[in-house]
C-alpha cells in the first residue's frame, strides 16, 4: 500500500518578515511530492499549533531569521504537546547558531541553518517521517 504524501506545515513565527527562504523550501518540498501548507509571515505560536492540528500534518517546520529560534521552538513544541500533537516531526531552519543546535535537537527538531542544501532538507524530512511511521506500526 502506498503511503499518502507527507503533509508539511511551514510557518514564520513572530515579526520576522523575510520569507524568501521559506518560499524556496516550500517549492522544493512540493516538487518532491509533499503536500505543503505555508502559513505566511507573522504567525502566533497558538495559530501554528491550531493549523497543524486542523491540517493533520506530519511535519511542522519553522523558518526563523530573527535570532529568536530557541524561544519560538520551545513555545511551538509546548503548544503542540498541549494539544496532543507530540508525534509530528519538528523542523527549524534559518539563522541558527551552532551553539543553539543542541538545545533545538534536544527538543526534537531537525535543524537546517541558512544555506542548507534543499536535498538535505527533503531527505531529512522523508527519513524522519518514515521513522515515525515505522515506530507507530
Amino acid at each position: 500500500m502506498d503511503r499518502p504524501p507527507i503533509r508539511v506545515l511551514i510557518a514564520k513565527p513572530g515579526l520576522d518578515g523575510h520569507d524568501r527562504g521559506a518560499k524556496v523550501v516550500v517549492k522544493a518540498l512540493r516538487d518532491a511530492g509533499m503536500e505543503v501548507i505555508y502559513t505566511g509571515r507573522h504567525q502566533k505560536v497558538a495559530s501554528i499549533a491550531r493549523i497543524a492540528s486542523d491540517e493533520d500534518v506530519d511535519v511542522v517546520g519553522l523558518s526563523v531569521l530573527s535570532g529568536a529560534h530557541e524561544e519560538y521552538c520551545r513555545r511551538v513544541h509546548a503548544a503542540l504537546i498541549e494539544i496532543g500533537l507530540d508525534d509530528v516531526v519538528l523542523v527549524v531552519g534559518g539563522t541558527i547558531s551552532e551553539a543553539s543546535r543542541p538545545a533545538l535537537e534536544e527538543l526534537g527538531y531537525l535543524v537546517f541553518p541558512t544555506g542548507a542544501a534543499l536535498a538535505d532538507i527533503i531527505a531529512g524530512i522523508t527519513e524522519a517521517v518514515g521513522a515515525k511511521t515505522a515506530s507507530r506500526s
